[in-house]
């Protein structure tokens, strides 16, 4: 199974404009849905088949999907699952001439944005794709965002990381003391290392980022 380019990320490609990707087997669509995109200043990249999207694309490209459902070889819903097990998030607007509804809505539940008929309202599809390069730039600020504080949390040390965590289920500093069998003054100074690390100015922001924890039991190191 074709898998997508795992290339490393291109600071000069990250600072590109996103890009329109159009994956359908009819040319002639992909000439008017070309037109249509570049002549609203967008860029967009055509493909006639699934199979060579896949080995063009490369995680750092921003932009989205316009992806036919029926295809020679690979199919758009069968590039689709690939994606999915590949983790890739890029909006996927489905088009297609032979839609219906149990494959539109498996279609969204698997994480497409739209699923639409052709023919289309030509103003439709562009609102579509401006929402889906509007959404995909939402979850790539969020990515590395999420990232970032992965990074924070990794540099805490294994006592920190307990402090932190039963910070986090409400103790106060004398019960964690009382749990780790240390002192309050020394649960006080990892509480200020952990704020120092986090980059964060007060203990109410730790809990935004708790889910970027993972659980596991303490331990008795220093």
């Amino acid at each position: 199974m074709i898998q997508p380019r795992q290339d490393p990320v291109d600071p000069a490609r990250a600072v590109d404009a996103p890009v329109v990707f159009l994956v359908d087997d009819d040319e002639a669509v992909r000439d008017a849905i070309g037109l249509l995109l570049t002549a609203s200043g967008l860029e967009v990249r055509a493909f006639a088949l699934a199979e060579s999207f896949l080995e063009f694309y490369k995680r750092s490209m921003r932009g989205c999907l316009l992806l036919d459902v029926r295809m020679p070889g690979m199919s758009g819903l069968r590039l689709q699952d690939v994606m999915v097990a590949s983790r890739i998030s890029l909006p996927i607007i489905f088009i297609t001439a032979h839609g219906n509804v149990p494959t539109a809505v498996n279609a969204i539940k698997k994480g497409a944005v739209q699923f639409i008929e052709k023919p289309f309202d030509d103003e439709h599809l562009l609102a579509l794709v401006h929402e889906a390069l509007d959404l995909d730039a939402q979850m790539r600020r969020e990515a590395a965002e999420g990232a970032s504080i992965e990074a924070r949390l990794e540099s805490l040390t294994r006592r920190e990381r307990q402090v932190l965590d039963k910070v986090l289920a409400g103790k106060t500093s004398r019960e964690i003391a009382a749990e780790l069998f240390i002192s309050i003054k020394t649960v006080d100074f990892h509480r200020g290392r952990i704020l120092q690390k986090l980059e964060i100015s007060s203990l109410r922001e730790l809990f935004p980022i708790s889910s970027y924890l993972e659980i596991r039991p303490d331990s008795s190191a220093d």
